[in-house]
């Protein structure tokens, strides 16, 4: 922790992911749920060194002295804490990993390790290597003939150190990866027993350099920067061209991590870092595999043991409409809410089929961010389109990791005969809004959407998050400003009811705060709770801080980064923070301002993080519907006081499981609610039967 009361956000976002795996580690959770825990903790550590390590490596490049507004840190100081954190991180991994394989022996599933080979295992592999593999590896010997080659970030290769019969040193390089042949294999003869395809190939490295001296062997595994931003390569011409240009380019970019397992000689080892162009400080030697993703295919061998995983949950049909129209009759009485993945999002699919085939449905208009693989959205859209409805979709092509994905969906969606947008140039549309506009008895009827997550039919699964559907006019008013805002490119503003971002959102959460700080003040009952994924945005942390002084109370529910360090005592101890990880990824955004009757609550798709408040077009939605209000008064309330899955920050910044306490019981929160919406008298399950399980 650096100046009092704040936290380094990169330090901050590594303790979160030092949460995940402490879920790998923890003997409570099944086996494969263990497992899907530690690669999980894997993916999240290389985004975040192609994200985050990436973006402080260019800035170290451009800007050495500049200063995070925090921790006041520099992009140096920042790289080498960091590291020294990963560094114990991936200690604690190692051996979580070994545990883990050694307790699958139990299940029948053994990982070949050739430093303890079992008689008779030898001439089985040798025999499968020579027969299965050697002919599909392109080996190389580095030379002046044999330039360095291209090594694509995230791939294994097996590197070899090498000694001519002249005595001379040489580098020898193989790919380690085909679509000819998988990673976890099965070889003939071994039952039970699964070798990874770059163990094997370096395991017999020497053969197929059989004219060398072997001095050495290792993987090796690049990790390239892929922080780039679209508006740096922007040009003239059509945005999603240039977005495939910059695609093309990310693949290419500067490795800033080097992975290594094994020992070459320090020779090598620096003309390794030479041709790569990184430091020996980037290198990260490990003791197990890298890329933990031959997990899955693990957990599929072992699916027919339901002890072996959470148990099966299936979201539940909410509402006892089961047809758009029966909803659409809802919504004139009262607003509805839906809760993923307690609930299904098939209400709400099934809204937009209906509008798509009704007659007095003009248009449909919706903001779409991360799509599923096979999504039905699209699906829907589409069909509106060519029934002749306006479909208006505007498609975020840089939402990153996912621009592949969404060029082809903006191809598909234009084939239909619907209207896409890219966004607004220099900012991300991130806000959840759908607009159904229809005329019905001769006046304009809106239903509207807003939700906390993407439209995505499979992460509704996967992460908790709101839906929030309603017929009010004035709402669907101003939503209808919106989208006309974004059609002629401009951000979103003028709004009476819905917070908008970049104008406005956080100087009306300001006020907000300096209300509940004013009563305070004057003696009333004040209080602030908030649930997000991250908080970082410095003047929101600061007027929380101000408002815990004067007498707030403040409840943080923040998953991941939260650079705001509560419980300082005489400074921020009537601020609480709590992180949940659980089964589900909790991803709703939800904002409380105030006690009883009088209390707002806002829910939308917005992280107080600067670049929501300030550099994205964000939406927060005032809850208007009593009951909806109270459901989720009674969610927030529930989450606060999970002891299963949640962590709780300390005054030093760092994070405590939390305890039950005497006199509690034990609530798992995220258990709790699949209960309540198994025994519901509105729920019902899904006919598809579907197992779901946690995504961090």
């Amino acid at each position: 922790m650096g100046q009092k009361g704040f936290e380094n956000r990169e330090l901050s976002w590594l303790a979160f992911n030092e949460r995940v795996l402490e879920k790998a580690e923890e003997e409570q959770v099944p086996l494969c749920e263990r497992l899907f825990f530690l690669s999980v903790f894997e993916s999240n550590q290389d985004e975040f060194f192609m994200v985050r390590v990436g973006a402080l490596t260019d800035l170290e490049r451009e800007d050495p002295e500049m200063r995070e507004n925090k921790t006041h840190r520099t992009p140096r100081e920042q790289l080498e804490a960091i590291a020294a954190r990963v560094r114990r991180l991936e200690k604690r991994r190692d051996r979580c990993y070994l545990e883990l394989t050694d307790r699958l022996i139990g299940q029948g599933v053994r990982l070949v390790d050739f430093s303890r080979l079992a008689p008779g295992q030898e001439p089985i592999l040798q025999e499968y290597f020579q027969r299965e593999i050697r002919p599909l590896l392109s080996p190389q010997v580095v030379g002046k003939r044999q330039p360095f080659p291209f090594l694509s970030g995230g791939g294994l290769y097996a590197a070899v150190s090498l000694e001519t019969r002249g005595g001379s040193g040489k580098l020898g390089l193989i790919a380690c990866f085909s679509r000819f042949f998988k990673r976890l294999l099965a070889v003939d003869g071994l039952p039970g027993c699964y070798v990874l395809a770059e163990e094997l190939i370096l395991h017999y490295a020497s053969s197929v350099f059989e004219n060398y001296r072997v001095k050495g062997l290792a993987l090796i595994r690049i990790t390239r920067n892929a922080d780039l931003d679209a508006e740096e390569c922007a040009e003239e011409g059509d945005y999603r061209e240039t977005m495939e240009k910059l695609l093309r380019r990310r693949g290419r970019r500067q490795p800033v991590r080097m992975e290594l397992r094994g020992s070459l000689p320090s020779g090598t080892m620096s003309v390794l870092c030479r041709y790569l162009g990184i430091g020996k400080e980037e290198v990260y030697r490990c003791q197990t595999p890298r890329e933990l993703s031959f997990f899955e295919d693990i957990r599929h061998l072992l699916q027919k043991n339901p002890a072996l995983f959470f148990p099966r949950f299936l979201p539940q049909r909410a509402l006892d409409g089961t047809t758009g129209r029966e909803l659409c009759q809802r919504l004139k009485e009262r607003d509805v809410l839906l809760s993923y993945p307690y609930e299904s999002i098939r209400p709400f699919l099934q809204l937009l089929e209906e509008a798509a085939s009704d007659p007095e449905v003009v248009s449909i208009k919706i903001t779409l961010y991360r799509l599923a693989k096979d999504s039905k959205i699209v699906d829907i859209l589409t069909q509106a389109a060519e029934n002749g409805k306006e479909v208006l979709a505007l498609l975020e092509l840089g939402a990153r990791f996912d621009e592949e994905n969404n060029i082809e969906w903006s191809r598909r969606l234009q084939e239909a005969g619907c209207r896409v947008l890219y966004g607004l140039e220099g900012r991300k549309v991130h806000c959840k809004l759908c607009l159904i506009t229809a005329r019905r008895g001769g006046r304009i009827c809106y239903l509207t959407q807003i939700g906390t997550g993407n439209y995505n039919e499979r992460t509704a699964g996967q992460y908790t998050d709101l839906s929030y559907i309603t017929a009010r006019e004035a709402v669907g008013g101003e939503v209808s400003r919106i989208f006309n805002h974004l059609c002629l490119g401009e951000p979103p503003a003028g709004c009476r009811l819905l917070l908008t971002a970049p104008r406005g959102l956080q100087e009306q959460l300001l006020v907000r705060i300096e209300e509940q700080r004013a009563a305070a003040a004057a003696g009333r009952p004040a209080y602030i709770g908030m649930k997000m994924n991250a908080l970082t945005d410095k003047r929101l942390i600061c007027a929380l801080m101000q408002a815990a002084k004067d007498g707030v109370q403040v409840d943080l529910l923040v998953r991941g980064s939260c650079c705001l360090v509560g419980g300082i005592a005489g400074y921020t101890q009537r601020i609480r923070v709590i992180s949940i990880v659980g089964r589900f990824l909790e991803h709703s955004r939800l904002y409380f301002f105030g006690c009883g009757e009088e209390q707002t609550v806002y829910m939308g798709s917005a992280d107080l993080m600067t670049r929501n408040t300030l550099r994205r077009v964000e939406v927060l939605m005032p809850v208007l519907d009593t009951a909806c209000r109270q459901r989720l008064k009674n969610l927030f309330a529930l989450l606060l006081s999970d002891n299963q899955n949640s962590w709780e920050q300390q005054s030093d910044g760092t994070y405590r499981r939390r305890e039950i306490k005497e006199g509690e019981r034990p609530l798992d929160a995220q258990a709790y609610l699949c209960r309540m919406a198994r025994e519901g008298k509105e729920g019902r399950p899904e006919k598809k039967s579907v197992a779901y399980t946690a995504s961090v």
